[in-house]
């Protein structure tokens, strides 16, 4: 097939999806499978019927603006008989259904991987809960930081001695989606060969431990329990955060070779010399004392003449951005980080791409987020049920 060609085709454009999702994590998931093409029916509440409406603040809001791209959406109120058989039709004719309710809801709405396979045989059914979908906290809520928390990311995030800290942006909750999109297309690729779907679960407490990765590992293999290290790597040295005369910029001189290089641009011969620090394992033995005495050097000049004599020498090294700076940076203008839709309220915006590039079948974000229930008439069409049958479900509040 001509390349040309090739590119006409989206990458999971013959899947249908079903997101049945809120907040943030099964949001996450649906938003992969959505810039590659696939056919995204959103099922949102009626008006008034989600207490978990407006979690993420307005519709309009950023938030809800890029994480709500490319679907149509239909209002289904899953507590009616109706909305359910509705539901049912729609599985009949998808591919993957993604939900994060709480793991005892499903049964109650019909939704559960059973009934779900007992119409489709070859569904995919993602959840994604808190805590997993059996076991002592079954039935606890979820939340990204607690996650964090349990997970043990915020034991080893900050400085030693300043009690537990957060990460900035809500690592669960994506992590959680990121996996569960990867759970979705493995069973997807599974299914060419058995003909048959299955369920893939994820949860944020297991996403966070997995995301501690080397941390957690110290622990099971070496039984070491990691501590804070602040802005400085857990076990190499030097590279983290160091003042310059200007800000802060990070490093990483993780070799003995980059550390010597270091040493040279500084010009501290005696550094480069020292017996003690021809080692990570010495270097590391000594930090406090060789940080202080790198952040006195580093503080004579700007970040941008660190960060371009130490690049230029083989020196990994970068200034540390606010979201202002990160969006300036000319690397991150070359790359494709964001598109630009037309929102009807809000006029244009930038919303971020999918950070992977594939050559033929990229990623597009063609639309912004749909109204509630904007496509109801036209996908209840599809499915067969008249106007007269769409009046009644509207006036039955089914939809």
């Amino acid at each position: 097939m001509p390349e040309a060609q090739a590119q006409t085709f989206a990458a999971l454009g013959r899947f249908r999806v079903l997101d049945l999702t809120r907040v943030r994590s099964g949001p996450t998931c649906v938003r992969v499978l959505a810039d590659f093409g696939a056919d995204v029916i959103r099922i949102e509440s009626p008006a008034g019927l989600d207490p978990t409406q407006g979690t993420l603040g307005a519709r309009d809001s950023s938030d809800a603006l890029n994480l709500h791209r490319n679907k149509r959406s239909i209002t289904l109120n899953l507590k009616e008989p109706q909305a359910q058989r509705i539901f049912h039709r729609l599985v009949q004719t998808a591919d993957v259904v993604v939900e994060n309710y709480r793991p005892d809801v499903k049964q109650r709405l019909g939704i559960d991987y059973d009934a779900l396979s007992s119409i489709n045989p070859r569904i995919v059914l993602a959840s994604i809960s808190g805590f997993g979908q059996d076991g002592p906290y079954q039935k606890r809520p979820g939340f990204d930081q607690i996650a964090q928390g349990m997970g043990g990311l915020m034991s080893v995030t900050g400085f030693e001695g300043q009690g537990p800290v957060r990460a900035g942006i809500a690592v669960a909750d994506t992590g959680s989606g990121l996996y569960s999109a990867i759970g979705i297309l493995t069973a997807l690729l599974e299914r060419e060969q058995s003909g048959r779907g299955q369920w893939v679960q994820a949860n944020l407490l297991s996403t966070m431990i997995a995301m501690c990765d080397f941390q957690a590992a110290r622990y099971l293999i070496d039984g070491v329990v990691p501590p804070q290290a602040g802005n400085d790597h857990p076990v190499t040295t030097p590279m983290g955060a160091y003042p310059s005369s200007d800000g802060y910029f990070n490093i990483g001189a993780g070799s003995t070779q980059q550390f010597r290089t270091l040493c040279d641009l500084i010009d501290r011969p005696d550094l480069r010399e020292h017996p003690d620090y021809q080692t990570s394992a010495g270097r590391l033995k000594d930090r406090a004392t060789l940080n202080r005495i790198l952040s006195e050097s580093f503080a004579q000049r700007p970040t941008a003449h660190w960060v371009e004599a130490l690049n230029a020498a083989g020196v990994p090294c970068g200034p540390i951005y606010n979201m202002q700076q990160v969006f300036d940076d000319p690397q991150v203008q070359h790359l494709p980080t964001t598109t630009t839709l037309h929102h009807p309220r809000r006029g244009p915006i930038r919303v971020l791409n999918q950070p992977l590039i594939l050559s033929r079948t990229p990623a597009q974000v063609k639309q912004t987020q749909c109204e509630a229930g904007e496509h109801n008439q036209s996908i209840l069409s599809e499915l067969g049920y008249n106007s007269q049958d769409i009046e009644q479900f509207i006036q039955q509040k089914v939809i």
